[in-house]
């Protein structure tokens, strides 16, 4: 199975050029069955990137486009009244689905943002009084544009830490835009990916991700970047216990693709930036971004070992 692991990595940066790690951190954050948040301008790849993940990992896949009028019932679904039965049959939303692109999701209404906390806490959503399972596996990728777009309404700290990760894809370096530029439309390429896992291949391969080891010294780094949050003065607020233990997961999810059945450091190091940067806040601009240099001042200040 990893070797159709790599291949499915392979396909989607054949789709996807000049996003290697990026294209990694995904795979990594749906095997830890954790789910995505991709924060970026338009016109970058988002879309494109979930629509080849869903492809090549063989899932049925949902766009729900976030806009200012866009309703909880929209995204969850709803009942409408059959007068040949005589009673109310259930629609299911495109909430139903086993991957769901949530795109530019701070477009729209808190309350509809809302939506989709139950369904990715639970795996499940409650309409009319009623509980209903989601597909499993269930994912969501996520857009949004900058903040600082119009139009746009800020997550709010609950929804932000229901994303295992968060990420931005950026330029293109100059080769893979030359490429893009005398190559064929992305979205063209996208029918022609084919299903490289089955649904029991991927059930399996997550089934592994907690199995990958942690040494002691190993949860103690980890235990040394969550307590820097909490105690550090320029941190607005540490990381809750869902981070640290989204941090350990996706550590473990890195190593799992780097074919090592245990963690180092390193994997840890590289998965902090994507997971925790949305989670944390700067003392001095608590209402700001300060992420990421409070990463890298993690990463530089406290010791490995």
């Amino acid at each position: 199975m990893r070797t159709k692991l790599d291949a499915c990595l392979s396909a989607v940066n054949q789709i996807l050029l000049g996003k290697e790690p990026q294209v990694r951190l995904a795979m990594a954050c749906l095997l830890a069955r954790g789910h995505l948040l991709i924060e970026d301008l338009p016109g970058m790849g988002k879309t494109t990137l979930s629509h080849a993940l869903a492809r090549v990992l063989g899932l049925s896949f949902q766009r729900i486009q976030f806009t200012s009028d866009l309703l909880p019932g929209d995204i969850l679904g709803t009942s409408v009244f059959d007068k040949d039965s005589g009673q109310f049959v259930f629609h299911p939303g495109p909430i139903f689905a086993e991957l769901v692109l949530a795109d530019e999701i701070n477009r729209a209404t808190p309350k509809s943002q809302s939506a989709l906390l139950e369904a990715m806490e639970e795996g499940q959503v409650t309409i009319e009084g009623a509980t209903r399972p989601l597909p499993e596996p269930f994912f969501v990728i996520a857009t949004q544009n900058p903040v600082s777009q119009g139009g746009t309404f800020a997550l709010p700290e609950s929804q932000l830490d229901r994303f295992l990760m968060r990420l931005s894809l950026g330029y293109p370096g100059k080769a893979a835009e030359r490429a893009l530029l005398l190559g064929d439309s992305r979205r063209s390429l996208l029918p022609r990916l084919e299903p490289i896992l089955d649904h029991r291949e991927l059930g399996l391969i997550q089934a592994e991700i907690p199995q990958v080891r942690a040494s002691d010294a190993l949860i103690d780094y980890v235990l040394r970047l969550v307590d820097a949050t909490r105690t550090q003065p320029q941190f607005a607020w540490g990381l809750s216990p869902r981070g640290s233990l989204a941090l350990l997961a996706a550590a473990r999810a890195w190593a799992f693709l780097a074919e090592r059945d245990y963690v180092i450091p390193e994997d840890v190091q590289a998965v902090l930036p994507a997971v925790v940067g949305h989670r944390l806040r700067d003392q001095a601009d608590p209402a700001g971004h300060g992420g990421s240099a409070l990463v890298q001042w993690l990463l530089r200040e406290v010791p490995a070992l």
